[in-house]
């Protein structure tokens, strides 16, 4: 079991080594890369097949908890690790002229990403944190573009502050509490952090962590990020690393933060960033920043989800954020071969069918058509909030069906402008075929439709992550039990 750290350790290594590979051997420069997040891949798997459903822990070093580091693995955990691992090698830069440090800041974002979903410690979380923002940064500017270093720079501003919210937040936990161990401060937090000294670190942290989930107010960079970026780094940073950044918070509500406080608080957060981002992407004149806005209302919405309390919060907040996930990195990659003004679009699907296809399959899953595995997704929120006694949640059903109303209008006007003959030869119709970003937006559509296939035993498995993950008393047991670590 202890083999799950080389999801961490080997990219990480890889990181380093393929810098110095390139020069001697560009071939292998390209290949070590992928090659080693398959071969992670694969060990993942063989952890998650051998674990049989129960949660470990793993002492790093020897050193048990609370004094050392430790990983604790389950099932939501390992199901980040994994889609961490597949969707950093579905979004590798191929392409000629990409340069080794593109494959090393790959890596490292593969690894930290990796090293933040099994981290059991505020200490460790931190550290991958950092890691992950140096990692974004070098790939936002990686275009070389002055729009992308400007948009770098202010992504870099941004989660400076971020970054100093998180460790002004950790240093109020460990003030209160004395440990920084998940474990042991699940058992501590009800009487330690229920005070109104430890909502102010959950608000410092959320605040903080929220800079990469693009939770409002501090999302900001996005649109200007999202537009500079290539379309791999773009689907890497709202695919992946907003979702990683939702889980580090997930993690603490339930082990925490257990209070209606800290719920509402990010409910309230979620609302503004929904109706805020939905209205941008509405607004929008060119596809990069439409779904740049786009993303941000849907991860308002996916905060929305995860404030709805116990496990059907837990359950509706992770379908939604597994369909984003398939979904905002293939929209990316169709936008690539679509830049410029949406005006500019007219006749573009015609010119190509498939893309335009795919358009439309993905869009139509985002607004919650029935049967595909937006909908559903969407039907457990709308029951979660629907089930709860407070006023501000029924406001909240209210927000989520206007964003979706919103949300439909401007994705369909784009669809109906696609498949709209051109009126002037003049105007610019995309055909330039990227075969690579249509065959990565065919598989994840595929992925889509087999969900879809598959939704009841794909959904009674979700559910049973969510009702593990929900319970601090077995992640205390399995922390602090002698047999469950290693």
């Amino acid at each position: 079991m202890n083999t799950i750290v080389l999801a961490v350790v080997l990219p990480l290594l890889a990181a380093f080594i393929v810098p110095v590979l390139s020069r001697v051997s560009p071939l292998l420069g390209r290949l070590l890369g992928p090659l080693t997040l398959a071969y992670a891949i694969l060990l993942t798997l063989q952890v998650w097949l051998g674990m049989e459903g129960r949660p470990f822990s793993i002492a790093l070093g020897g050193f048990q908890p609370p004094l050392g580091i430790n990983f604790y693995v389950d099932q939501l955990s390992l199901l980040f690790t994994f889609l961490t691992l597949v969707t950093s090698l579905l979004l590798w830069p191929w392409r000629n002229e990409t340069e080794p440090r593109q494959y090393a800041l790959t890596l490292l974002l593969a690894a930290s990403a990796c090293g933040l979903a099994l981290s059991g410690d505020l200490f460790n979380i931190y550290v991958f944190y950092e890691l992950i923002s140096v990692a974004s940064f070098g790939l936002a500017a990686a275009t070389r573009s002055g729009a992308a270093f400007a948009a770098s720079l202010r992504y870099l501003i941004l989660s400076g502050l971020g970054s100093v919210l998180v460790l002004c937040g950790i240093s109020i936990v460990y003030l209160l509490t004395g440990t920084l161990n998940l474990a042991q401060l699940s058992q501590l937090a009800p009487e330690a952090l229920n005070t109104p000294l430890g909502m102010s670190a959950f608000a410092l942290i959320l605040l903080g962590v929220g800079v990469k989930g693009e939770l409002f107010p501090v999302n900001s960079w996005v649109p200007e990020v999202y537009a500079a970026a290539s379309s791999r780094v773009s689907g890497l940073l709202a695919g992946l690393v907003s979702k990683l950044a939702v889980l580090v918070i997930v993690r603490l509500l339930v082990l925490l933060f257990q209070q209606e406080s800290a719920l509402q608080l990010m409910l309230i957060l979620g609302l503004l960033g929904a109706i805020s981002g939905e209205l941008a992407a509405w607004r929008a004149k060119d596809m990069n920043r439409m779904l740049a806005f786009s993303s941000i209302g849907q991860l308002g919405v996916i905060f929305i989800a995860f404030s709805i309390p116990g496990e059907t919060g837990l359950f509706a907040g992770l379908a939604l954020s597994l369909h984003h996930l398939l979904v905002k990195p293939a929209l990316f990659l169709l936008a690539e071969r679509w830049r410029g003004s949406l005006a500019g679009l007219r006749g573009a699907g015609l010119a190509s069918p498939v893309a335009g296809g795919l358009f439309v399959l993905l869009a139509l899953s985002l607004v919650g058509m029935p049967p595909l595995p937006g909908f559903w997704a969407k039907f457990l929120l709308f029951t979660g909030l629907a089930a709860q006694q407070s006023v501000i949640y029924q406001v909240a059903l209210g927000v989520v069906l206007l964003s979706i109303v919103i949300e439909a209008n401007y994705l369909f006007r784009v669809v109906m402008n696609l498949f709209q003959p051109a009126e002037d030869s003049s105007v610019a119709v995309a055909t330039d075929h990227d075969w690579l970003n249509l065959g990565t937006t065919f598989l994840l559509s595929a992925l889509l439709i087999a969900g879809m296939l598959f939704m009841g035993p794909l959904g009674a498995w979700l559910e049973g992550v969510a009702v593990q993950a929900a319970d601090p008393v077995l992640y205390f047991d399995t922390v602090f039990s002698v047999s469950a670590i290693h």
